[in-house]
């Protein structure tokens, strides 16, 4: 115990930089989810094919394959980013995948009628999706979200493949050289108690308050 006692401090230092890693890759994953989503359910066939093979592609790859590709790849043909901002980038595909299929999962519970109705006074595919299904849809899946948005969180400390030194990287820095792992890496196992207990609390509250009731 007295391994975590000591380095507190940079077990604070590694879970910023978990946090950072989770929310800016969930608002990049966010907004990738929405737009894949709107691609699988809109009425253009290109679409819908560019889509499903980006769903099926990068969830069906290993994460940690994904991180050493683009650490490796991305230099190769002319793209050179930090392991920060790379790290960014491959959880968001990562799990830009995983949303559009849970948003996809939202926008097809909503009824039918609903979108023929705007469409029969004159709304076109993108207002109806944007004004009258997405609105709905978001509020059936805040729970699959919250899952989502928890496993990303864990999944950030496979950002330490290629170098961010995170909350589980921490604790292998702290613990290595000591010959004491065991003890440092239960360190970052209660940091990330500490950080996404209260995460799931709050998408609990959250998905009371948007319930549908039907």
């Amino acid at each position: 115990m007295d391994v975590i006692l000591d380095n507190i401090p940079r077990y604070v230092d590694g879970a910023v930089v978990t946090i950072q890693l989770t929310l800016l890759s969930f608002f990049f994953a966010f907004l990738i989810g929405l737009t894949v989503a709107a691609c699988r359910v809109s009425p253009v066939p290109p679409l819908q094919r560019a889509g499903a093979l980006y769903t099926q592609l990068a969830r069906n790859t290993p994460l940690t394959v994904l991180m050493v590709l683009a650490l490796f790849g991305l230099p190769d043909v002319g793209f050179l980013f930090g392991f920060f901002p790379t790290a960014v980038g491959v959880l968001s595909i990562y799990t830009g995948a995983f949303l559009a299929e849970t948003f996809r999962s939202g926008i097809n519970s909503v009824a039918v009628g609903q979108g023929e109705a705007a469409r029969a006074i004159g709304l076109g595919f993108g207002r109806v999706l944007t004004l009258i299904v997405l609105p709905q849809a978001l509020r059936t899946v805040v729970a699959p979200i919250a899952s989502l948005f928890i496993a990303l969180a864990k999944n950030t400390s496979v950002a330490y493949v290629i170098g961010v030194v995170e909350l589980t990287g921490i604790g292998r820095v702290i613990g290595n050289p000591i010959g004491r792992p065991l003890e440092a890496l239960l360190g970052s196992a209660l940091g990330y108690l500490i950080l996404l207990i209260p995460a799931g609390l709050l998408f609990g509250v959250l998905e009371r308050r948007v319930a549908i009731v039907r």
